[in-house]
């Protein structure tokens, strides 16, 4: 049996030292390193049919992000933080999507693209039968990218606030999405917690693991 690379107890005391920042120390602001590993993190995302049906847009210029509290119900996070990531997904499942990402396939795995005609058939096959609902579809991608981004960042000792208290179409308007095939879904502010966030010491309140899990 193969080793774990980080030690289970290690992972699991980095799940209890995260918390949903509410207060970051605007002073601090992660390292061009680090942060670079956490993109490839988004990256390395998994999605359905692999399709990756999102843009991570990452906001570090503090004069865009002056302006998101008064766009995300007055909260001083994304102002605050090192950098905010906002997650986009399509909402429209495309052909040329479909094949610009068959192509990408053929290229890395240099594989002749007419060898995966029958994963395209698949795939559009997926599009005809969810016609009218691929936005509500690329939005529970981009959820997946939004667990995988603050998990990373856990494992990292860097701090983040998944934010759903923005609004969508404000951020679209700012970031240019506005019209485009791309939307906000959902954020995430990312960097280092504030002393005086009280919120760090309190105690996580979870349903006992009998209560959630079930085993058969």
């Amino acid at each position: 049996m193969q080793s774990p690379v980080i030690p289970p107890d290690q992972w699991l005391n980095s799940l209890h030292w995260r918390y949903a920042t509410k207060r970051f120390d605007p002073s601090r602001r992660i390292d061009a390193e680090t942060w670079g590993k956490i993109e490839q993190s988004l990256v390395l995302t998994p999605s359905s049919f692999g399709l990756q049906p999102w843009k991570f847009i990452v906001i570090s210029s503090q004069e865009i992000k002056d302006q998101l509290p008064a766009i995300s119900w007055g909260q001083s996070q994304p102002k605050d933080c090192s950098h905010m990531v906002v997650f986009a997904s399509l909402q429209e499942l495309t052909v040329d999507h479909v094949d610009h990402f068959l192509e990408n396939i053929s290229r890395v795995r240099s594989v002749p693209l007419s060898s995966l005609e029958g994963y395209r058939k698949v795939i559009m096959g997926f599009m005809d039968a969810t016609r009218g609902q691929h936005a509500v579809w690329s939005a529970h991608q981009a959820y997946i990218a939004l667990g995988q981004l603050m998990a990373t960042a856990a494992a990292l000792r860097i701090d983040a606030c998944p934010m759903e208290g923005i609004v969508p179409a404000k951020y679209d308007e700012l970031l240019g999405l506005a019209g485009g095939p791309y939307a906000t879904r959902v954020g995430c502010a990312l960097g280092y917690r504030h002393t005086d966030d009280g919120y760090a010491m309190n105690a996580k309140v979870r349903f006992a693991s009998d209560e959630v899990i079930v085993r058969l």
